[in-house]
């Protein structure tokens, strides 16, 4: 099995599933205290706020997260175990699976220096420069709220579907995922 680090795809999916049930972005520490006791609540286990913070790349620390931490994290959202939760996330990866195919760029296919446009709903725009090893720098911006100068990490850019980018760094920020064309997906892709 692969070592996963915080921006493996599995973890994203897991920091975005548990963000969904609970119906609330992890961007304060009060958020991360709330969620410390919402898992003691609904499961009877404990993971601190700094444990949480880590994960979420709110502060700095261990790039691999530990196993038990994920299974509680996983039984908060209804799994025994997080190898049940990668199995759901297998299949549910695999019955839509056509969200990965389409028009598009991926990072693979660059090379540093390369640039890609992207564009959704209603008037945004923004211009990535490849940096290497799936990280990009916002060069332009318009109307969203990413900025020049901004850096993340993306694998693809695929027109009718959301832009996912994680690790996003804005100024003196703690790191945070992005999601841009959420409903209706990117409407322009091009490399530049």
């Amino acid at each position: 099995m692969d070592i996963l680090t915080k921006q493996s795809p599995e973890i994203v999916s897991l920091r975005a599933d548990i963000e969904q049930l609970m119906g609330r972005e992890m961007r304060t520490p009060t958020d991360f205290d709330w969620l410390n006791l919402r898992i003691w609540e609904v499961s009877h286990e404990y993971l601190s706020p700094t444990t949480l913070k880590r994960l979420w790349n709110y502060i700095d620390g261990a790039q691999t997260p530990r196993h038990t931490t994920l299974s509680i994290l996983c039984h908060l959202l209804g799994y025994a175990s997080w190898e049940e939760y990668l199995q759901a996330l297998s299949d549910r990866q695999e019955a839509d699976s056509e969200t990965f195919v389409g028009e598009g760029v991926r990072a693979d296919e660059l090379q540093a220096g390369d640039c890609v446009e992207v564009a959704w709903r209603p008037n945004r725009r923004a211009v990535l420069r490849y940096e290497g090893t799936n990280r990009f720098t916002v060069v332009e911006a318009e109307n969203s709220k990413l900025h020049a100068g901004d850096t993340c990490s993306a694998v693809c850019f695929l027109v009718n579907r959301p832009m996912y980018l994680d690790n996003v760094v804005q100024e003196n920020q703690p790191p945070k995922t992005y999601v841009a064309g959420k409903r209706h997906g990117l409407t322009y892709v091009r490399r530049v």
